[in-house]
C-alpha cells in the first residue's frame, strides 16, 4: 500500500513541525550526537531557505519546528548567496543550476531528508555500525502563525521537563529556549520571532520574554520545582524511567500536595498537556478558517474520497485540527 502524501503548502510560507523516532532500542542520542545534531541543523540552516522557529533533541527523538520559504519568493541571487556559504566563492557556480537549488533549498522533504541521512552516516561511522537510525520518514504537520505557533514552540521547549530531566525549560542544553538562554542565540541561529509579530510585539528582547512569561504561566513551570531535596539533578536515562513507571512506586508526595492545593481541578495547563499528541498528529492545526484553507489546498495529496472538517479541540479553546485524536 502507497504511503500517504505529505501535507505540504508549497506555494506561501509555511510553519511545520516536524518530530522523527530513532528505529534504535533504548536512547542512542548521547551528549555528543546532540551536539552534532543541533549544529547539523543550524548548519542546514544557513543553506535551505527556512527559518527556525525551535527545536529539542531528546535521547531517543527530536522536534523541529520552521518555516519554509515558497521556491516563487526566491530569487536567483539569493541561491547563488546560499550555494557562496555552502562552496565557498571559489567553487564554479553554473546558472543552469539554480532551478534544481531552488527547488531543492525550499523543500520541506528534502530538507527533513538531509538532515536525517547525514546524522545517520554521522553515527554509523562514530559506533562502527550500518543500517538504518531513524524509524521511517519524519512526521510533519502545518502550523498556524501567531497563538497556535506559541503553543506549539512552548509544546517542543517544555519535552525535557514533562520527562522530569529539568527543572526549568531553558535549563536543557539541547532546546530552544536553552539555546537563547545559555548561548544568547549565537550566530543568530533561531528566529526571534516567537509567534509574537502577529500581535504586534515589535522588539525581540520583550518577545522573548513574553515567550518565557507563557512557559512558565501556560506550562505551569515554577522556579525550584523538578529538583531532588539536595538540589541534585537526576540522570536522563533514570528520568525517562522513571516516567514510564517503576515498579512499586507511588505518586510522589510533592504532586499530591500540589494536586491538593488546586483543588484537584483540571486547569488550562493540564488540558494543554494532555493534548500534546495534537502537536505531533493533527496535519494541520489552528484556527478554524486556517485548518478549512489549509486543507483546501492540499486535499488532493489525501487519500480519502470524503471531506474533511476542521475538529475542535476540546479543552484548548479556539483551535482545531485536520485530524480527529483520541486524548
Amino acid at each position: 500500500m502507497p504511503r500517504s502524501a505529505r501535507i505540504v503548502n508549497p506555494d506561501e510560507p509555511a510553519v511545520y513541525h516536524i518530530m522523527s523516532r530513532t528505529a534504535l532500542d533504548g536512547f542512542p542520542l548521547g551528549d555528543v550526537e546532540k551536539d552534532f545534531l543541533v549544529d547539523l541543523i543550524r548548519r542546514l540552516s544557513r543553506i535551505y531557505f527556512v527559518e527556525i522557529f525551535g527545536y529539542t533533541i531528546m535521547s531517543n527523538h527530536f522536534h523541529l519546528l520552521l518555516r519554509m520559504l515558497p521556491e516563487k519568493s526566491i530569487s536567483d541571487e539569493d541561491v547563488k548567496k546560499h550555494y557562496e556559504r555552502l562552496y565557498g566563492k571559489d567553487k564554479i557556480f553554473l546558472e543552469g543550476q539554480i532551478p534544481f537549488l531552488k527547488h531543492k533549498w525550499t523543500s520541506l522533504s528534502k530538507f527533513g531528508k538531509e538532515l536525517k541521512q547525514t546524522f545517520t552516516r554521522y553515527y554509523n561511522k562514530r559506533h562502527s555500525r550500518s543500517g538504518f537510525f531513524w524509524g521511517g520518514r519524519f512526521k510533519s504537520l502545518i502550523v498556524e502563525k501567531g497563538e497556535t505557533l506559541i503553543n506549539c514552540l512552548a509544546y517542543i521547549d517544555l519535552n525535557p521537563v514533562r520527562a522530569g530531566l529539568v527543572a526549568k525549560p531553558e535549563d536543557y542544553r539541547w532546546n530552544s529556549i536553552g539555546y537563547h538562554a545559555q548561548q544568547k542565540n549565537r550566530g543568530d541561529f533561531l528566529s526571534l520571532d516567537f509567534g509574537l509579530k502577529e500581535f504586534g510585539v515589535l522588539e525581540s528582547a520583550e518577545r522573548l520574554r513574553l515567550y518565557r512569561k507563557f512557559l512558565y504561566e501556560a506550562g505551569a513551570i515554577k522556579k525550584g520545582e523538578g529538583r531532588s531535596e539536595k538540589g541534585e539533578k537526576r540522570s536522563e536515562k533514570g528520568e525517562e524511567r522513571n516516567v514510564k513507571g517503576g515498579k512499586g512506586k507511588g505518586i510522589e508526595r510533592k504532586i499530591v500536595e500540589r494536586e491538593r492545593k488546586k483543588g484537584y481541578r483540571i486547569t488550562r495547563t493540564d488540558r494543554f498537556l494532555f493534548r500534546t499528541r495534537y502537536f505531533t498528529d493533527s496535519g494541520i492545526i489552528g484556527s478554524k478558517d486556517f485548518v478549512r484553507q489549509q486543507y483546501l489546498l492540499v486535499r488532493d495529496l489525501l487519500q480519502s474520497d470524503k471531506e474533511k472538517k476542521p475538529k475542535p479541540i476540546s479543552g484548548l479553546k479556539g483551535l482545531y485540527s485536520l485530524k480527529r485524536l483520541t486524548e
